[in-house]
């Protein structure tokens, strides 16, 4: 009898689709993939205002959900962040086999507000979500920053939690610094030794500050004084105000249109697959291995 192993996902956005796209390769599940993902972009233009539906939000819900058979996607309804807290329809649910026996295992992906708290909260053995969440909340701080997916496991506490990253998906955009000109002295590199030897304001999200803690180090921040941007600009005026800043970005496009130098890449902000490992089974273990597989097969290709 297939063994079935409960994920839990995000709910809707780039890591959702990011993870849609990872369990397609091992399921045969393309289309499925991007039924799901077309139908929440829909909605996201929708609570944007971009678009008006013909069907008011109940008599979309209905008909995109399907109850009666579990292979197909369920959906539901929250209150999107934005002004009016408008009603939503999000990802709720869908079960895909993946592999061919005797290594296969029948996996329910289920949407969850905040993935790695159900973890934590032994909800689930596996689940995916982003890895700034692992930085924010269960890396403990050290003299030296951490610089990759890789460090991160070497620094949680295992008696503050049993969740491990095991993957990361691909699917990032990096923590990068930037800098005016006149912050950067002639010659110099924008990198954590720079920062190391700075005094002065470093301009961040207020969100992202115990991550940049845990990134740049005790020993790099001692003499920097955190700021934060005014929410009525961007971040990036608001770091070519401060002289230094990091800054979520991919290319460093709109930095650059600021006059700001882009230096290091810090660290990778992207969607991981994570691991209870108090609550993981055989199953678990099976789709750990299968996911594994597809990753090195891609990998490989020329």
């Amino acid at each position: 009898m297939t063994e079935t192993v409960r994920v839990a996902v995000p709910r809707k956005g780039r890591p959702l689709e990011a993870v849609l796209e990872r369990i397609a390769t091992v399921a045969d599940a393309d289309e499925l993939a991007d039924e799901i993902s077309s139908t929440l972009r829909y909605e996201k233009a929708i609570t944007k205002g971009e678009t008006t539906p013909d069907d008011d939000v109940y008599e979309r819900l209905a008909a995109y959900s399907d109850i009666t058979d579990p292979e197909k996607p369920e959906y539901t309804l929250v209150r999107d962040d934005r002004d009016g807290k408008p009603r939503r329809i999000v990802f709720d649910s869908v079960t895909v086999d993946v592999g061919t026996p005797p290594d296969d295992v029948r996996v329910e992906l289920i949407g969850r507000e905040e993935p790695f708290r159900a973890l934590r909260t032994h909800e689930f053995g596996l689940g995916f979500d982003s890895a700034d969440l692992v930085l924010e909340e269960v890396v403990t701080l050290g003299e030296a920053g951490v610089e990759s997916i890789a460090d991160v496991n070497a620094r949680i506490d295992p008696r503050d939690t049993d969740v491990r990253v095991v993957s990361g998906l691909g699917d990032t955009v990096y923590h990068t610094l930037l800098a005016t000109p006149e912050t950067l002295p002639a010659g110099a590199d924008l990198d954590r030794e720079f920062v190391a030897d700075y005094e002065g304001t470093l301009c961040i999200s207020p969100r992202y500050e115990r991550l940049v803690e845990a990134v740049l180090g005790t020993d790099a921040i001692e003499n920097v004084e955190f700021t934060y941007p005014d929410p009525a600009i961007e971040e990036e005026a608001a770091i070519a105000d401060a002289g230094l800043g990091v800054y979520l970005t991919m290319t460093g496009s709109t930095a650059r249109d600021h006059g700001l130098v882009v230096g290091e890449d810090l660290f990778p902000s992207e969607t991981v697959l994570m691991e209870n490992v108090a609550e993981a089974g055989t199953a678990a273990e099976t789709l750990k291995s299968l996911l594994a597989a597809a990753e090195l097969e891609t990998a490989l290709r020329p």
